[in-house]
């Protein structure tokens, strides 16, 4: 039996990025505690797939067609959330996509569009759950961030880092206007987690995942469904009292020092 305070039931969500990876294992796991779940996702095929896993276990869900980094798009998303359910109290801004490029290249246009997409468009999604949570007097927003956007991971990553850096920010700020109110704000910085993007990436350059693993303590990769437990946490009152947390979701990669190593580790450990 689950402890009473992880549960989500008579609570509606939110899950943007809900067709596929971490976005429909948050979602499925809001509903695994009772929660009813919106699915926004510019995949509308896949969206309606979770759609139908949460209906089979007995909770309500809906998929709507969203791009996030279209903000009419996002401010009818929560219109439609308004018609269909009359209140929202979990937000997990999962959905966005980073572009990259080496700095020294970059075109200024190719940086535009991942802060609108990453920041621009998550704003817009945190400022419309918080007015109707204000009003509501309790809710709870979950930002999903990046390990690349506490510190840099080079490669080209400068336009996600700096994205993923500013969301972890809005986070700190939003958090601190409105905790008084009731509305907690807090962000999950996933490490490398495996997904088909991912697979791709690495089925190209085989050496990265040793690259990954070495600065990953635990030796391996996230899985996608390892976000279903920080997420409920984070959704739940049994986060009563926490509000602008930054949690990693990393496998102990930022409290190893880079040039450190660990008992297994692909590189030379002595």
């Amino acid at each position: 039996m689950s402890h009473p305070l992880f549960d989500l039931s008579g609570r509606v969500a939110m899950v943007s990025g809900a067709a596929s990876g971490m976005g429909r294992q948050m979602a499925l796991g809001f509903a695994e505690v009772g929660a009813d779940v919106v699915l926004a996702d510019i995949n509308l095929p896949g969206a309606e797939q979770t759609a139908d896993d949460i209906d089979s276990i007995g909770r309500r869900a809906l998929a709507v067609r969203c791009n996030v980094s279209e903000i009419e798009q996002v401010r009818s998303l929560y219109q439609t959330i308004d018609s269909e359910f009359g209140r929202i109290d979990i937000v997990g801004n999962v959905a966005g996509e980073g572009l990259m490029g080496r700095p020294e290249e970059l075109p200024v246009e190719t940086l535009q569009e991942v802060m609108q997409n990453l920041v621009v468009g998550r704003f817009t999604s945190c400022q419309e759950a918080g007015r109707r949570m204000l009003a509501q007097g309790k809710g709870s927003i979950i930002n999903f961030g990046s390990i690349g956007g506490w510190n840099s991971l080079g490669r080209g990553h400068t336009p996600y880092g700096m994205a993923m850096g500013a969301g972890i920010q809005m986070t700190r700020e939003l958090s601190t206007e409105w905790a008084s109110r009731g509305v907690r704000v807090n962000a999950i910085l996933p490490a490398q987690v495996w997904n088909d993007g991912l697979r791709k990436r690495i089925a190209s350059t085989p050496e990265l995942e040793d690259t990954f693993k070495g600065g990953i303590p635990m030796g391996r990769l996230g899985n996608p469904e390892e976000i279903k437990g920080p997420a409920i946490f984070l959704a739940s009152d049994a986060s009563s009292f926490v509000t602008g947390a930054i949690l990693p979701m990393d496998g102990g990669n930022l409290a190893m020092n880079a040039g450190g190593t660990y008992p297994g580790s692909p590189r030379a450990y002595a």
